[in-house]
């Protein structure tokens, strides 16, 4: 049998064209337009035909057109991106502490907060490059040479030379070039994976389209990037560069802003709010010691220095950098891969999660679920391509001799089939189309896995949607008999409506051939689609004794007279893991989102099993939150709404279909319009927009684009919803450690710096020198305050509902906590000066035990800051957390290598103290402790009256 092009062209225009193209013309064409249009109609409006374009047409069109490449946005030059980054609230804290440490010639300090800005500053250099990749990595998918006809002759050229009106031909495993209108096409199958985020090959028809249908309808249309799979075809070119599906999605990116984290937010506002306070309280320090206490300008001015060493957390950012950075890391051996560090705590504030549906929610795995035949109805158990599992009827095992219709329609859809599934390292990996590997492990399951002869094949085409074969084998014992049986036999598969035409007869259930029951069938099959289910029929026949017994090849004439022997319901099944994750982030008080390219029905179904949506009394579905509104939507119906539409709808829309990425963005800007906190998975180039608009953008690692890692902060090993749900418990951890962290630290700043301001205002000598105030602030940030960034997740953290992201690092619960430690470790230090200047200690002493004094106050206070939310006086304050311990030993040893070392004391001006100073400051940290946990207990005592 030979295989004849399916349509044809009755355009008689000369050929070939060198008729130009109008510019107004091609502005009037879009993709939806030319899909919409016959063959005929839109090689008129193209100005071509089904020869081509003429070169020196092609070359003309070029000039006045451009070229097929995506433009290049201009890029910052390095001067512009490194004030960026020193233009930041926290680095420029950094640079002044270190300008502050020069003033009072501490140069080694000074030395290492360059280095660290400088770092800063790099890291941030070298991610903000991201955005640029992403836009470059796209390119990357783009076709290199198209083969076009010119002058009536084939010929392979650049693609970037292509332009509206070309003939281009494609064929199996060909990049398409541009977007284009197909003219011919044979068998021909395209992954358009990128553009729907859809695992299944598109088949691909002449026929004209609705002006509407989204991408993924589009069946007679080439997307530029999508891949050839199978079979040939024949196209006009349509849209080029920067106005295909591809180009416009680039565009999409180049216009949007990523949005700032709500950490990065919240420690912008603490910087400004420490360096305006610090200016300010210095101002006042120096006019009151001039005007006051008659202090010379250059003792006002070192006491001023000395406050703002002393309130300047200069071990913040570097704190909150490492605390993040192990985050990564943590998050990383949960696979989840962080390329940017803030977004380890953005993860911790996420309020929604849109989720595409394919691969993430779902296994990616096509599975028959349900097979109905002229008697009973029976499911199958097991998921994805491992072939583990049984039909059952009921809540009964079913063989063949108690079902032989199955076990003909099972011969029919393991011999009618070229899918193969094979184990690799303990993982079943497809060889073939999804849907034939899906009745492939079903018949497997069965037990169905006979050696067969195939004589003749019909191939599926999108013309008439199945595959046929002929096929000699012996058939076991219980299928045609009770005894095996040598079988020649005719196998159809494929869409039910086009067997429906081509069958005349089913079985009863005593095995006699009757009239088909058209009515039985159809109802059956819009029942199985109502669920979400793919359907296809399995058909056949006998033809031992007949002509095609013997025949080498089969038309499409030969595939009648057949007998319907069943339908199968095929559907990529939910994670596992997906539905537990989604019902612990809805616990969490997170809403989850598909959004998908997927069809409504099909989506929803998947919905409803994985618990994103639930079935009302009323026969519809709705959120669980229990908001009343309308629950699925799709990409048309999302077109519909104005802005302040679409803001209302999101609300209480939980399934999103048919979305394009326009679709996709929208939804994400309406959703942090209404103050959610966005995360949006994807994997292909049509998601990447919305990743780089959500507030964190997440990646498919296995089967995500380039294009799309790169538009990500965070991109998953295994490409499971799960994964996400563990992040975000991981963020929301990294969260509360950075709290801890800031709330232990900076009452070491308030403590120092009141203790300076006191001594201004009062007129005293300076208890605490500036090289002494470094020193404890180094003590307390490399020792103490990292100890917290391995805290481990307190208990229900996944039961709190997701913190306001307008919240700041420090509640006002915390700035008043802050604020009453602050006073309390300045207290006992000024109580500590008070005692040892009544004794009549010599400076040295009366130095050394103040900061003695405010080191093991930090060290007591950390105890505190194990546990904010609850008290600290248990035993778990002594356990889970070993660096708590080494953090203390390593203070201890730094204390007294401070006090005993006579280098030390030469250049910190310290000295030996005696043990009862050591009690004596020891007992005040007690205290410090015990009274920090009573306010604890007033504070949570406040806080649950309040709520």
């Amino acid at each position: 049998m030979t295989e004849t092009p399916v349509g044809g062209l009755t355009h008689t225009s000369e050929n070939p064209i060198d008729r130009p193209l109008g510019q107004d013309a091609l502005d009037a064409l879009d993709a939806t337009l030319a899909s919409a249009r016959s063959t005929d109609e839109l090689l008129h409006v193209l100005a071509s035909a089904p020869d081509g374009l003429s070169t020196v047409e092609a070359e003309a069109r070029a000039r006045e057109l451009g070229f097929n490449a995506t433009p290049t946005p201009p890029k910052p030059g390095v001067f512009a991106k490194i004030w960026v980054h020193l233009s930041d609230v926290l680095i420029l804290i950094l640079l002044g502490a270190g300008v502050l440490k020069a003033f009072v010639g501490d140069w080694l300090d000074f030395a290492i907060i360059m280095i660290v800005a400088v770092v800063n500053v790099g890291v941030g250099m070298f991610q903000e490059g991201r955005a640029e990749k992403a836009l470059d990595s796209i390119k990357g998918l783009l076709a290199l040479t198209a083969d076009t006809k010119r002058d009536g002759n084939w010929v392979t050229v650049d693609a970037e030379t292509l332009v509206p009106g070309d003939v281009v031909r494609v064929r199996s495993g060909d990049r398409i070039p541009a977007d284009m209108r197909l003219l011919e096409c044979v068998n021909l199958q395209v992954d358009e994976s990128i553009l729907t985020g859809e695992s299944d090959a598109a088949v691909k028809q002449l026929e004209a389209v609705e002006p509407d249908a989204p991408v993924g309808d589009r069946t007679n249309m080439l997307h530029s990037g999508t891949l050839v799979v199978s079979g040939t075809g024949v196209a006009v070119v349509s849209a080029t560069g920067s106005r295909t599906e591809i180009g416009r999605i680039q565009t999409l990116m180049s216009e949007v802003d990523e949005l700032e984290t709500p950490l990065s937010r919240q420690l912008a506002s603490l910087g400004k709010f420490i360096a305006i306070a610090v200016g300010v309280m210095a101002l006042v320090m120096v006019l009151i010691g001039v005007f006051v206490h008659n202090f010379t300008l250059d003792e006002t001015i070192s006491a001023a220095i000395g406050f703002a060493v002393a309130a300047v957390p200069e071990g913040l950012p570097a704190l909150v950098t490492i605390t993040l950075a192990m985050g990564v890391q943590q998050m990383a051996r949960r696979n989840a891969i962080t390329r940017r560090l803030t977004a380890v705590e953005a993860l911790g504030s996420i309020t929604t999660i849109c989720s595409d549906k394919t691969g993430t929610l779902t296994k990616n795995e096509m599975t028959a679920r349900v097979v109905v035949t002229s008697e009973a109805q029976f499911t199958v158990s097991g998921e994805g391509y491992e072939p583990v599992g049984e039909l059952r009827s009921g809540d009964r095992p079913v063989t063949f001799g108690d079902a032989p219709l199955l076990a003909r329609l099972m011969a029919a859809g393991s011999m009618c089939n070229d899918a193969q599934v094979i184990e690799e390292d303990g993982h079943w990996r497809l060889v073939g189309q999804p849907t034939e590997g899906a009745i492939r492990v079903m018949a497997t399951k069965a037990g169905f896995d006979v050696a067969h002869e195939r004589r003749a094949v019909v191939p599926f085409e999108s013309s008439h949607k199945f595959m046929a074969t002929i096929d000699a084998y012996e058939a076991p014992a219980g299928v045609l008999g009770d005894a095996p049986q040598q079988v020649v036999a005719l196998h159809a598969v494929g869409a039910p409506d086009r067997l429906f035409d081509r069958a005349t007869h089913q079985y009863a259930a005593n095995g006699t051939l009757v009239p088909l029951d058209l009515t039985y069938w159809e109802n059956a099959q819009a029942k199985l689609g109502s669920t979400g289910l793919r359907v296809l029929a399995v058909a056949g026949k006998v033809v031992a004794g007949t002509e095609l017994a013997d025949a080498e090849s089969l038309i499409l004439d030969d595939i009648a007279g057949l007998v319907m022997y069943g339908l199968v319901g095929i559907v990529d099944p939910p994670r596992p893991e997906a539905v537990a994750a989604i019902a612990e982030c809805q616990r969490a008080g997170i809403d989850v989102v598909m959004i998908t390219g997927d069809h409504a029905g099909t989506a929803t179904a998947i919905a409803l099993e994985l618990g994103i949506v639930v079935n009302q009394a009323d026969g519809t579905v709705a959120c669980p939150a229990g908001h009343t509104g309308r629950a699925v939507m799709t990409g048309a119906d999302v077109d519909e709404l104005g802005p302040d539409g679409l803001r209302e709808a999101v609300k209480t829309v939980r399934v999103f279909a048919r979305t394009s990425p326009e679709h996709k963005l929208r939804i994400v800007e309406a959703l942090q319009t209404n103050g959610h906190v966005v995360a949006m998975t994807g994997d292909g180039v049509n998601d990447a927009p919305a990743l780089q608009r959500a507030d964190v953008g997440v990646a498919m690692g296995i089967k995500g684009t380039e294009a799309t890692k790169e538009a990500a902060e965070v991109v998953l090993a295994d490409d499971n919803f799960a994964t996400i749900e563990r992040a975000i418990e991981e963020g929301r951890r990294i969260f509360d450690n950075i709290r801890k962290s800031v709330v232990f630290l900076l009452p070491t700043n308030g403590a120092q710096s009141l203790v300076i301001l006191v001594a201004v205002l009062f007129g005293w000598a300076l208890p605490l020198t500036p090289a002494q105030i470094l020193w404890v602030n180094m003590v307390t940030a490399v020792t103490l305050s990292l100890a917290l960034a391995y805290e481990p997740g307190e208990p229900g953290l996944m039961s709190r509902k997701p913190r306001d992201p307008r919240e700041g690092v420090l509640t006002r619960g915390a700035v008043l906590h802050v604020g009453l430690v602050s006073l309390l470790i300045g207290g006992v230090t000024l109580l500590v000066v008070a005692i040892e200047t009544a004794r009549g200690s010599a400076p040295e002493v009366v130095h050394t035990t103040a900061v003695t004094m405010l080191a093991v106050g930090q060290l007591a206070y950390l105890l505190n800051c194990r546990f904010l939310h609850r008290s600290s006086i248990t035993p778990d304050v002594l356990r889970g957390n070993k660096m708590v311990w080494i953090a203390a030993s390593a203070l201890i040893a730094l204390q007294l290598v401070f006090t005993l070392v006579p280098a030390m004391n030469s250049w910190f001006g310290s000295t030996p103290i005696s043990l009862d100073r050591w009690g004596l400051t020891i007992a005040l940290a007690v205290g410090v402790f015990l009274i920090v946990e009573l306010g604890k207990l007033v504070q949570r005592r406040t806080e649950d009256k309040r709520g």
